[in-house]
């Protein structure tokens, strides 16, 4: 049965007999210019196909008349990265700390160079700005366990913290309650001294901070210092400022007392040069003299 064909009475062009509220459907044909435009495109693929890699071939790919190679692209300007920054590099990697930070253009590569480092590989732990989390320190402050300076947080870096490294730094505070050490008593004692340091002892608990002293004395004092104030060369911190590894609050301090810490930094020693722990090292200090 054939079809009515109808023409629109305003254009001149056939319909297509579909009719939607009232709207005509016209049967126009598709614009020279859009086969014109298809045919370049095809055009321009071919050429394309011809001189620039293309088509799998099972275990290879067309190489195209041009040899474009990505790959070798790439490595050319790695090469030629390594040859630009070979010179302020080995200055680094040789030069002392001091003589480096006295030098502008080397510490502009440091700059330069230390964000993207430390986000790569610090900043799980420690987050980018370097203010750390729970468990991980604040790098942003002057409170070190084994010193702040460049040459002890390269070593630092390189070692670990209770690392395989043979030279890792060992920090270990004991479980004093739950190994049985000492009382349970003993234990809420040197808690209340130990929080009676930094003004947070809790109200009514003088006595308890008299005996906690005592006990402090006698089994804590070996590495924390007579007074409470540390020792860098034990990674033992000081007990008479705010700043906490793990927390200063009753609780914290009681679970710390209790169960012990045995924090854990992996060494970088053989996951990264000496070069780049050393950038490492400098920009943490240059960040850390930056801070407000």
């Amino acid at each position: 049965m054939a079809v009515k064909q109808e023409r629109d009475p305003y254009t001149g062009h056939l319909t297509t007999g579909h009719e939607w509220n009232g709207i005509i459907e016209l049967n126009t044909a598709v614009p020279k210019v859009i086969y014109i435009i298809f045919a370049i495109f095809f055009a321009v693929a071919v050429v394309l196909w011809i001189l620039l890699p293309a088509w799998p071939t099972g275990k290879s790919f067309t190489k195209g008349l041009l040899g474009e190679d990505q790959k070798t692209d790439v490595e050319a300007a790695l090469a030629k990265a390594a040859v630009a920054r070979r010179d302020w590099a080995e200055q680094i990697a040789q030069k002392p700390f001091a003589e480096i930070q006295k030098d502008a253009a080397l510490m502009s590569a440091v700059r330069d160079v230390g964000p993207a480092l430390f986000n790569d590989n610090c900043a799980a732990c420690h987050r980018r700005d370097l203010k750390g989390q729970k468990g991980f320190p604040n790098l942003m402050t002057d409170h070190w366990l084994w010193g702040g300076s460049a040459d002890a947080i390269f070593d630092t870096i390189s070692y670990g913290v209770n690392s395989a490294n043979p030279k890792s730094r060992a920090s270990q505070m004991p479980a004093w309650g739950r190994d049985k050490m000492i009382s349970e008593a003993d234990v809420n004692d040197v808690v209340a001294y130990v929080a009676s340091l930094s003004n947070r002892a809790p109200d009514g608990s003088a006595s308890a901070v008299t005996a906690g002293k005592a006990v402090f004395t006698s089994n804590c004092a070996a590495c924390h210092g007579e007074n409470a104030e540390g020792n860098p060369d034990m990674g033992a911190p000081t007990l008479r400022d705010h700043a906490w590894l793990y927390g200063g609050d009753l609780a914290t301090l009681h679970e710390t007392v209790w169960g012990g810490r045995q924090g854990h930094m992996p060494t970088w020693e053989n996951r990264l040069s000496v070069t780049q722990r050393k950038i490492l090292a400098l920009y943490i200090v240059d960040m850390r003299g930056k801070a407000p």
